[in-house]
């Protein structure tokens, strides 16, 4: 027994947030644990609207991006075959610089500047449920000729890397779900499966839902899941697997401590966003975790590897915070504080001198190129995201935001009134053949009865936002002009979708 652990502390937090979660709406589980078993666990709302279920800790979801730990776990288990300091040209030979050239360990660690595929098919038009495959996706990757960073000197999220690295081990012969059952469903007797696309059967899986203005909708998604985030389990099925890496049982001793353990950037600063894993805070002491979203489905898991504690959320709904539950539940069971949010920062829309970095202030959010993150109370007047896996660091230097994005340096100046120019009007088209319009002070993409025009708010020098609806996901995209003739889209997750003038 830990007689500094409040157990029922955070049974009442985690009870407070599921007991918001209606009995006809869809729900989610929040369980405690330790080391010996389960401590707590408190569902709400329905497994399926057709149904009205209820949700239970055995109810089945979509992990989504909590696969990744799992699979760098089975990158670990075959170091034999492929290394992290591996360029990933050495196993996928038709990559071209600069991707050929970025570690395996970078492509899991978030810092390799790989673009995200998902966010690359938004800004060539294609919907979330646009149904793609394996195969041509890859060779949609192998035409890239551009990082969204050099390798190494950013931190920012994207899935590319852990698809890449997939597809290198299943060229050896090595299947994700045939590690997942054979290390760690058989051995620990729970249900996991990692499914290649949306549509194939889960047993058990219940629906996803988002909110729309018309009221819940069924979710789906047309991309070929891979290995970023394929794995489907209930709750209780995920503490049992954390269990099994806290105590360091069936073959895994060490693994998280591996996994967790932070990694370093080209100049030397370390990242504590590790392999699959990232690392939160609290007071003066530190806890790893992961979150995960797909369409419709909410995950996240909080661990405390000293006392050998821990927290899982799941849930079917899109409006779920899971990072919130656990790490509030993780300050009841400590007795540690909350980090305070920060309002000190200007309201406003800021933008850089150049290039297509922009970010938005309202109140104590941080809208950096169309990725949220909450700011909190830092030294020296400084505010931080206290994310390992989209860093964020700002004061106020006379009407300027200054500090770091993503490990890099910096200078948001207030964007002020600005037009957008005729020059722009035009046809533009992508080497993948997507085209966009702008006319009228607005870019249109689209064809026939999807075709829609999104007005553009000018920020200066050559950007321009606007906002582009897909389905559950609304988001903002950058165009930053080039030259004359030649403009970028960029998003948080790809940076380098460019368009030519089309004669």
């Amino acid at each position: 027994m830990l007689d500094d652990q409040d157990w029922s502390a955070a049974s009442d937090v985690a009870a407070h947030f599921v007991s918001q979660w209606g009995s006809q709406e869809p729900g989610g589980s929040v369980i405690g644990f330790d080391r010996s078993g389960i401590r707590f666990a408190h569902a709400g709302g329905v497994e399926s609207l057709s149904t009205l279920t209820p949700f239970t800790s055995k109810s089945v979801v979509r992990y989504a991006s909590v696969t990744k730990h799992v699979f760098c776990a089975m990158v670990l288990e075959n170091s034999h075959l492929i290394s992290l300091d591996d360029p990933l040209g050495q196993h996928i030979a038709e990559l071209q610089p600069p991707l050929r050239d970025v570690t395996v360990g970078q492509a899991l660690d978030m810092s390799g500047g790989l673009p995200d595929v998902r966010e690359c098919l938004s800004l060539l038009g294609l919907s979330v449920y646009t149904e793609t495959k394996p195969g041509p996706l890859l060779d949609y990757l192998s035409r890239m000729t551009r990082l969204n960073f050099p390798a190494g000197s950013e931190v920012s999220y994207s899935n590319t890397g852990y698809r890449l690295v997939e597809a290198a081990l299943e060229r050896k012969g090595l299947r994700f779900d045939d590690f997942v059952q054979k290390h760690i469903a058989e051995p620990l007797a729970i249900f996991l499966k990692a499914p290649d696309v949306w549509n194939d059967p889960v047993t058990g899986l219940v629906p996803g839902y988002w909110k729309a203005e018309q009221g819940w909708q069924l979710s789906s998604a047309g991309l070929h899941i891979s290995a970023s985030g394929s794995l489907a389990g209930s709750g209780e099925a995920l503490v049992h697997w954390l269990q099994s890496l806290l105590k360091g049982e069936h073959g895994f001793s060490g693994l998280l401590q591996r996994m967790s353990s932070e990694r370093p950037l080209a100049d030397g600063r370390m990242s504590e966003y590790g392999l699959g894993l990232r690392w939160s805070h609290l007071g003066s002491r530190r806890f790893v975790g992961h979150g995960g979203s797909h369409p419709g489905y909410k995950t996240y898991f909080l661990l405390d590897p000293e006392k050998g504690t821990g927290f899982v959320v799941v849930s079917n709904r899109e409006d779920t915070n899971g990072f919130k539950i656990a790490l509030e539940s993780m300050a009841a069971l400590t007795g540690l504080s909350l980090p305070k949010p920060s309002n000190s920062l200007p309201d406003g829309l800021y933008v850089t001198e150049t290039g297509p970095w922009w970010l938005e202030i309202k109140g104590s959010t941080c809208t950096f190129i169309d990725a949220d993150d909450t700011l909190y109370e830092d030294e020296n007047g400084w505010v931080s995201s206290r994310s390992a896996s989209s860093p964020m660091q700002l004061r106020l230097e006379g009407d300027a935001l200054v500090g770091e994005a993503g490990h890099a340096p910096r200078r948001f100046l207030p964007v002020g009134q600005h037009e957008v120019p005729a020059a722009l009007s035009g046809c533009w088209r992508s080497p993948e053949g997507a085209e966009f319009v702008v006319a009228d002070g607005a870019l249109s993409m689209g064809i026939g009865p999807v075709r829609h025009a999104m007005p553009l708010t000018a920020l200066g020098n050559g950007r321009f936002l606007f906002t582009l609806i897909d389905g559950p996901w609304t988001k903002r995209v950058c165009l930053n002009m080039l030259d004359q003739d030649r403009v970028e889209l960029v998003s948080s997750r790809a940076r380098m979708i460019e368009y030519r003038r089309s004669t």
